[in-house]
Formats: C-alpha cells, sequence, structure tokens
C-alpha cells in the first residue's frame, strides 16, 4: 500500500514538473483583423495559424506546442500598443506582426522592453530594423529597396512623363513614395507633383483636378489598397488617362472590386510571387483546399514561424533573445518562401523585388501578374 502510494505521489509530482517545464509556447499575430485593410489581418492569421498547426504537428518548436493568440490592432498605432501591452499581460514569447510599419515601429518598443521577439512578414519601412533593437526581424523586404526598383523603372520606361508621386501621410506610404522619388530623382527625372492625401479620404477629385492642370500622364502612390483603388477609379471617372503604379501595399485582389476595370494596366511592385515556390506546393494545396487563396502576405506569415521554429532549434533554446542571436548567426533556414537568412539588423539578405501588372486573368477576373 505505502509503495503504491508512493508511486503514485511521484507520478502525481512528475506530471506538474512536466507541466510547468513542457508548457505552451505563446505567439502572438498582430495585424489589422477588423477595419478597412483586414484582407491583409486575415493573410496575416490565417498563414501564421496554418504554420502553428504544420509545426505542433510535427512534435512542435524543440518539443513544445505553439499556442496562437490573435491581437487585431484596426491599423491603428495606438490600437497596435494595445496590442502590445496584452500579449506582455498574456506571457506571449514570440510575434508575428504587425502589417503597418507605423504599428509595428511604436509596438516593437514595448516588446523589446518586455523580451519579445517581433517578426513581420509585412512592414517594410527602414526605420523598423535600423534603431539596433535586438528582437526586430521581418520576412519581406525594405522601402529603399522597393523604391529603387519601382524609382528605374519609372526613369527608364516613363522618362518623358509627368509623374504624380502621392502618398497617404503614414510612415509605410510616404516612406515607399519617398524611396521612389530618390530613385526617379536620382536617374535625372523630376516628379510634376508631390502630394500626401489622409487615410480614410474618398473624393479625390481636388487632387484630379491638380494632376490634370499639371498635365500628369503617370501616377505613383505609396498607400493601401483601399485608397488606391478609389483614387484608380476616380481616375478613370474623371477621364484622365494616367499609368497607375504602386507598391506592396496593393498586393490584394481586394483592389479589384474597389476600382473595378480601372484597375486594368496598374503596375506593382512585389516580391516573385511566393505561391510559385516549388517548397510551398503542398502548402498552397492545403490553404486552397480549406477555401483560402494564399496570396500575397499568406506565405511570408507561414514562413516567419517556420524562422522562429528554427531558430530556436538552431539555439537549442526557446528564450526569445537566444532565438534572434540564433536566427542572425546560424541561417538560412528553409520556409515556405525559401531559403531566409537574416543580417545583424534583422532584414533578410536576399530582398528582391519584381514589377507586376494588373489585367485580367484566363477566368476573366483581374489579378496581378509578374512582367
Amino acid at each position: 500500500m505505502k509503495k503504491s502510494l508512493l508511486s503514485a505521489v511521484a507520478l502525481t509530482a512528475l506530471v506538474a514538473f512536466g507541466g510547468s517545464a513542457w508548457a505552451d509556447i505563446m505567439v502572438g499575430v498582430a495585424g489589422p483583423i477588423t477595419g478597412p485593410n483586414a484582407a491583409f489581418g486575415a493573410q496575416l492569421q490565417k498563414g501564421a495559424e496554418q504554420a502553428a498547426a504544420d509545426i505542433n504537428a510535427a512534435g512542435g518548436i524543440n518539443g513544445e506546442q505553439i499556442k496562437v493568440v490573435i491581437g487585431d490592432d484596426v491599423s491603428d498605432p495606438k490600437q497596435g500598443i494595445s496590442v502590445a501591452n496584452k500579449f506582455v499581460a498574456d506571457g506571449v514569447k514570440f510575434v508575428v506582426g504587425h502589417f503597418n510599419s507605423g504599428v509595428s515601429i511604436p509596438a516593437s518598443e514595448v516588446y523589446a522592453e518586455n523580451g519579445i521577439f517581433q517578426i513581420t512578414p509585412a512592414s517594410t519601412n527602414p526605420t523598423f530594423t535600423e534603431r539596433g533593437l535586438w528582437n526586430t526581424f521581418r520576412t519581406c523586404g525594405r522601402d529603399d529597396q522597393q523604391g529603387a526598383v519601382a524609382g528605374a523603372y519609372l526613369a527608364e520606361n516613363f522618362k518623358d512623363a509627368k509623374v504624380a508621386v502621392i502618398h497617404d501621410k503614414t510612415p509605410y506610404g510616404q516612406g515607399l513614395a519617398d524611396e521612389t522619388k530618390k530613385a526617379l530623382n536620382g536617374a535625372g527625372v523630376t516628379e510634376a507633383m508631390y502630394e500626401g492625401i489622409n487615410i480614410g479620404d474618398k473624393d479625390f477629385s481636388a487632387l484630379i483636378a491638380k494632376m490634370k492642370e499639371a498635365g500628369v500622364s503617370v501616377v505613383y502612390y505609396g498607400g493601401l489598397h483601399t485608397e488606391a483603388g478609389l483614387m484608380m477609379r476616380q481616375l478613370a471617372d474623371q477621364g484622365l488617362k494616367a499609368t497607375f503604379m504602386s507598391g506592396d501595399g496593393i498586393v490584394s485582389n481586394e483592389l479589384a472590386s474597389i476600382a473595378g476595370d480601372a484597375v486594368n494596366g496598374t503596375l506593382m511592385t512585389f516580391a516573385p510571387d511566393p505561391r510559385k515556390n516549388p517548397a510551398a506546393k503542398d502548402i498552397v494545396e492545403k490553404f486552397r483546399a480549406a477555401g483560402f487563396e494564399p496570396e500575397a502576405y499568406t506565405l511570408y506569415a507561414y514562413a516567419a514561424l517556420q524562422a522562429i521554429a528554427d531558430g530556436a532549434k538552431a539555439a537549442g533554446d526557446t528564450d526569445p533573445q537566444k532565438v534572434a542571436e540564433a536566427m542572425k548567426a546560424k541561417g538560412p533556414f528553409k520556409t515556405a518562401i525559401g531559403e531566409l537568412g537574416f543580417d545583424a539588423k534583422g532584414d533578410i539578405t536576399r530582398p528582391d523585388y519584381v514589377m507586376y501588372e494588373w489585367k485580367k486573368g484566363d477566368d476573366g477576373k483581374y489579378s496581378y501578374f509578374e512582367k
């Protein structure tokens, strides 16, 4: 009887110890789950959740299971800070997100102060990784790289055109517009207009009137698909035939539903379509079987969690700072978007941007296709 009782006590102690030693790894996924940019929030959420399910099914991170916690920042910096503080209270150690640079930058300071690792699939403003924080990583490129590609393309293909450079006054939108303008000016082309709009603006008639007066035939826009789509539609409605170009903030098929036929011919910079990467074939099929098209940042979010898992494996530890050190020193790591290595700042070591054009596909629907 005593022996049985002792065994029971020992077993209870072992279970209790095991529970504390092998607790879930809390991973926060943050982005605009609701609001006008919810299409992008869904990409981050779906990508990270599928990666967590697949990693857990394969044994987890160093034997520990991932538990995903969602934070809705509605693309608002103040709400992003609230999400960050809630993640701290919830015991989150790793964050996949945020989407907007203007949210990621202030949130990253909360994370850094509280020992939380952050990797964004979408925030491209250079400032995010330029401040010397230990915890900032991204699976996407940077606006200075993207702007260089856009500016060079404009200078080569629209050298004699009158270009309007427009932005939405956010760290992402204005940052990308400024980098594109810088590259354009460096190639000897001066823009005819440089203007800012406000997030949420819906009437661009006054701006378009100024474009007409300036003889604009090319519009470069730094911002997101919501305002871009409305601007395209109004340009067409008001009879200004201008080539529209933007960046990775319009990489959503939702753009076509806003702009209608006016989206046709729109140019856009983004990385090579990760859905076409052979390494992602099975993952893409899994998303599609579940009724979700893994466009734009879906696979970037999936890859972010893969990188965390591989970094933890390389470190032999799930301590966020040790994982950060390992990710910079022991890559590249195989992910759904290809092999990713990280430099001392947390930027990927293989940035790549190409040009896309929006047009109708074989199914008769508008989407973006690499030129």
